[in-house]
């Protein structure tokens, strides 16, 4: 069995959660895009964890871990993750972390491109992490990039790092006016902050084959969510990657294997991180009350997530594009204490209410059409079946399930482990 675990909104739906409760019942949990420009929050018996890089999956010490071709690792971030998890008491080895051989690797003058960029564009700025990401990806398109399997051969490594670094220098350099990169600089991070990490190179095409040919079962993870899309997205404001389940086999390195199934990831509001349009956001003293009784601030960078409540229209359109078999409802905990529950269940475009999503100049224009289901309290995370929630909470349920076409097979009441509804 392979299933996709993806989000159906702007990312930060808790998928770290869903993936971390999931892997119970997979063999294998691979990540098949981005890098660590977002992150995944798991909380366990063990602690809290948080996640950058690593798959989910990591804290389960009988899984297998494999971090596939579609994703883009910054070795000095990575090694510093490992490490953290290390002395939390996670195995981490090459017995249980395959990196694909084909995985790229962020250099240290992608986020330094990233930001002097971002300091460019001044108020019209695209909101991004400054992880490097964008321009790291850019790289791998333009095949000027560096890539894991590079580092098992040091001689042609260190060439192909001089001849990239002096083409670099033309932007950072003769563009923005920065010192120029010494491409032995760039060689000695790579192998130290790499090097540690030869023994878990693999072909993770022949590994994921051979273990799904064998009836291994498959867990695959997004990182953000469906309208971060770049191709679908709110463009420019999405990631440089695709989010998407039907680029999953791609990114883990088996693009000839298909999906058995999609979990999509949405939670009981809306929240999102960076710039661009997001038509539900609350502003005020509305804002920061679901902010803070959510803990709304991004995994990786510590910034103040927007929130609004549950948008309808683009939830709908984030199970269209992950082609959601079942979904995943997180946070529902956070909304007991709410007399009323606000819902987004259009737009309203120059005077004319519309119920699909836009394209982004459209959607710039656009404000929330709202309405309003009953609250319910009362503390629910000891909740284990449906019948126990509070009757206004399972109505809502029922009325999110008919507004996005798809069922909820997980109902998240707590950020523990333990702490859901299996609906199946």
């Amino acid at each position: 069995m392979i299933t996709a675990v993806v989000g159906i909104n702007w990312g930060d739906e808790g998928k770290g959660r869903m993936v971390d409760l999931l892997s119970s019942q997979y063999d294998i949990v691979s990540r098949y895009q981005g890098g660590n420009n977002a992150g995944h929050t798991v909380v366990n018996e063990r602690g809290k964890f948080i996640l950058h890089l690593l798959p989910s999956g990591i804290l389960r010490p009988e899984a297998v871990n494999v971090m596939g071709p579609g994703m883009v690792v910054d070795l000095e971030q990575f090694a510093k993750e490992v490490e953290d998890l290390r002395s939390q008491g996670v195995q981490i080895g090459p017995e249980n972390l395959k990196i694909s051989d084909r995985l790229t690797i962020c250099m240290p003058y992608h986020p330094l491109l990233d930001g002097l960029e971002e300091d460019r564009m001044g108020a019209k700025k695209q909101g991004s992490t400054r992880r490097g990401i964008g321009p790291v990806y850019s790289d791998k398109y333009m095949r000027k990039s560096i890539r894991m399997g590079d580092l098992l051969f040091p001689d042609v490594l260190k060439d192909r790092i001089a001849d990239i670094v002096d083409w670099k220098n033309l932007t950072v350099a003769k563009g923005y006016g920065h010192e120029p990169l010494d491409p032995n600089a760039m060689y000695d991070w790579v192998m130290k902050f790499g090097g540690p990490f030869l023994d878990y190179i693999t072909d993770t095409t022949q590994y994921l084959t051979g273990a799904v040919d064998s009836g291994k079962s498959l867990l695959l993870e997004a990182q953000l969510g469906a309208l971060r899309d770049l191709d679908y997205g709110i463009f420019p404001y999405t990631s440089s990657s695709s989010t998407l389940a039907s680029y999953a086999p791609i990114g883990a390195g088996i693009p000839f294997k298909r999906l058995d199934g999609v979990v999509g990831i949405t939670k009981a509001y809306s929240s999102a991180v960076g710039g661009g349009p997001f038509v539900c956001e609350f502003s005020g003293d509305e804002a920061v009350a679901l902010r803070e009784a959510g803990g709304e601030y991004g995994a990786s960078t510590g910034r103040p997530r927007r929130v609004g409540g549950f948008d309808v229209v683009a939830s709908r359109y984030g199970v269209l594009l992950q082609g959601a078999t079942e979904l995943a409802l997180t946070k529902l905990d956070v909304l007991s204490g709410f007399e009323k529950i606000p819902v987004c269940t259009a737009y309203e475009l120059d005077g004319e209410r519309i119920d699909t999503f836009p394209l982004e100049p459209a959607l710039e224009r656009c404000k929330p059409v709202y309405e309003y289901r009953e609250g319910f309290s009362g503390d629910i995370t000891g909740c284990r079946k449906f019948a126990d929630l509070p009757k206004a909470a399972q109505a809502y349920i029922r009325y999110l399930e008919e507004a996005v076409n798809c069922k909820f097979t997980y109902i998240s009441v707590g950020a523990g482990r333990d702490e859901y509804i299996y609906m199946g």
